[in-house]
């Protein structure tokens, strides 16, 4: 089950779905600030002493054409929003290696939607240093960002699938896939009484992608589900 939301005063569109684990995945595009949002509520497992749900999120540079436009989306936004859709066209996995921390309180400057979106997630927002540059040349303060941990730094940092110690920093890996979203308008062409053609746009192609994230967590035991791959 998903369903969209589109904002043209606040130029953003936002999409929730829920993965086939049962956690519940937002997507936020951000077009003014040029951000997305991609947010995961993890539920946790009671038995291995785990929170009742893990948030995270992972926020990235939106690229210009990547989601349709909020105003057309507003515009062309089919009745009913929870229908369940089949993505027309399947986009390659993304694989993105989430090597900066993103201060909650601060994070507000770079989009508004922090503030909402990532509430839960306070101490596990993530973003790329490439993005982070993007950000920087368009005028967000820098001091939100703080580097994370490299490989390079520490030697002995595994994959936290291969940590065997539950309370040793590893490079966590969480993956989600967005089934359906609005990735390209349709235009249909039309004819005139004097037989010239004219295209308008009369639909939403629709896209699935996944997504691959790779961040350092400071022990195992904020990773599990990396266990189960």
């Amino acid at each position: 089950e998903e369903s969209l939301h589109a904002d043209s005063g606040a130029d953003c569109i936002s999409l929730e779905l829920r993965e086939p684990d049962g956690a519940l995945v937002t997507l936020t595009a951000d077009f003014r600030q040029e951000v997305k949002i991609f947010r995961a509520l993890i539920l946790g497992e009671l038995e291995r002493g785990q929170s009742q749900f893990q948030a995270l999120c992972f926020v990235t540079r939106l690229h210009r054409n990547e989601i349709i436009p909020s105003e057309s989306m507003a515009k062309l936004r089919q009745k009913n929003p929870r229908t369940v859709r089949q993505a027309e066209e399947v986009r390659g996995l993304e694989h993105l290696r989430m090597d900066v921390a993103v201060n909650f309180s601060k994070g507000a400057q770079l989009s508004s939607h922090i503030h909402n979106v990532c509430a839960e997630a306070k101490e596990a927002i993530y973003t790329r240093e490439e993005d982070v540059k993007f950000w920087l040349e368009k005028g967000v303060d820098g001091s939100m960002f703080e580097v994370l941990p490299q490989t390079s730094d520490l030697p002995d940092l595994q994959r936290c699938k291969l940590c065997t110690d539950r309370w040793k920093p590893c490079i966590c890996s969480y993956s989600l896939s967005i089934e359906w979203y609005p990735c390209m308008l349709k235009y249909c062409k039309t004819r005139d009484a004097g037989g010239k053609v004219s295209s308008y746009k009369c639909g939403i192609r629709s896209c699935q992608k996944g997504y691959t994230f790779d961040y350092y967590v400071p022990q195992k035991q904020l990773c599990l589900w990396d266990e189960e791959t």
